[in-house]
């Protein structure tokens, strides 16, 4: 085995610390090819899909690819920004606006960088950026608050697929969740209480969490009883009874079964049985994407005004939300505990020599037009 090309190695050199912010992913684009090439790396993840390999390779090459990767693509142009991907716009807003709150708290010579689990920025090329930039300590933060084997599992082996062919490996740290982190929770409760502000209170608050096979659970995978906690310490900041909200499970696929209640399903019962108007919040996404935007507050609206609703509610996702921001900020300061995240004499010396550079590379510019 042949290791990747270290970067020339400079005695005295400053030693950085980075974060990085990991999403699942998203196209490069809303179309059929574009889509078929994420879905294709997405779906061929062993930790994605657990059956046996050659049947799951038949189905997703010969099924799932040609027919549904056309229906996807259209699915991302209803939600598509001229900025790009709504998932993907989101994240790289939130590392930047982390890398201001950590500088804020101190923390100025942490380096934010953002990448996704499938598609681009890759983590392996992350990675290896950071290396080239002297990044000797990484902290991976997962944007995912409830741990799955499906997700931050997920990341965790790109991780160690990546650096099993780095010679001189960094300091490593795994955030592996932060479902009851008490920031991110009261996050989560000024955005519920600032939609009701705006639009009054609905009669039921359904709390919707991204499904996986209800395998995962008996198999040991601890995502439902996270997100059950996750729903339950909501709950309870917002002073909700038992009867006033509800936990359910969305994007089931296949015929096995999947975590429950599911979404669409319990929404045309709420509405059969009375209920006239519901909001919706998606806790296990930290930023807005296909699943919230086009599957809950389009295709579930529908649904439940189908079904006899008469007014649905979608509280948006945390995004920006300062919250939001000051919340991963205290997460990721407290998985850093012991490292030396703010700027030293040298750092900042090593600064001024390289903004002096830059002006006077500007200044040779302008006299040169």
């Amino acid at each position: 085995m042949s290791f990747l090309k270290e970067p020339p190695f400079t005695h005295g050199s400053v030693v950085r610390c980075a974060v990085v912010l990991v999403n699942l992913g998203t196209p490069d684009a809303p179309t059929t090819a574009a889509v078929r090439r994420y879905l294709k790396e997405f779906l061929s993840d062993p930790r994605v899909v657990e059956i046996p390999r050659l049947l799951w390779w038949c189905i997703l090459h010969l099924i799932i690819l040609p027919f549904r990767s056309s229906k996807s693509a259209k699915k991302y142009a209803s939600i598509w920004t001229r900025d790009g991907s709504p998932l993907k716009v989101h994240t790289q807003k939130q590392a930047q606006l982390l890398r201001g709150a950590l500088g804020e708290r101190g923390h100025n010579g942490v380096t934010v960088a953002m990448a996704m689990r499938y598609g681009s920025p890759s983590l392996p090329e992350v990675l290896a950026k950071l290396k080239l930039d002297g990044c000797e300590r990484v902290a991976i933060l997962p944007a995912y608050p409830q741990y799955s084997g499906t997700t931050t599992g997920s990341i965790h082996d790109a991780v160690f697929a990546h650096y099993a062919k780095v010679r001189n490996i960094p300091e490593l740290r795994f955030i592996k969740n932060y479902h009851d982190h008490d920031a991110y929770l009261n996050a989560l409760r000024d955005s519920v209480l600032n939609h009701w502000e705006a639009n009054g209170r609905p009669e039921k608050l359904v709390i919707s969490f991204h499904g996986v096979p209800k395998r995962t659970l008996l198999l040991g995978d601890p995502y439902h009883c996270e997100c059950l906690k996750t729903a339950r310490l909501l709950a309870a900041k917002l002073r909700l009874t038992q009867e006033q909200y509800v936990v359910t499970f969305q994007s089931r696929f296949g015929k096995a079964e999947w975590l429950q209640p599911y979404t669409a399903p319990t929404l045309q019962k709420l509405a059969r049985e009375g209920v006239t108007r519901v909001d919706l919040l998606c806790p296990g996404f930290t930023s807005d994407c296909l699943e919230t935007l086009e599957e809950i507050a389009m295709e579930a609206k529908h649904d439940f005004e189908a079904a006899g609703g008469q007014r649905f509610g979608y509280i948006p996702c945390l995004n920006e939300a300062p919250a939001w921001i000051a919340a991963l900020a205290e997460i990721a300061e407290q998985h850093m505990i012991g490292w030396p995240t703010m700027k030293t004499a040298a750092q900042r010396e090593l600064d001024k020599q390289e903004a002096g550079v830059g002006r006077a590379e500007a200044l040779r510019l302008g006299a040169q037009n």
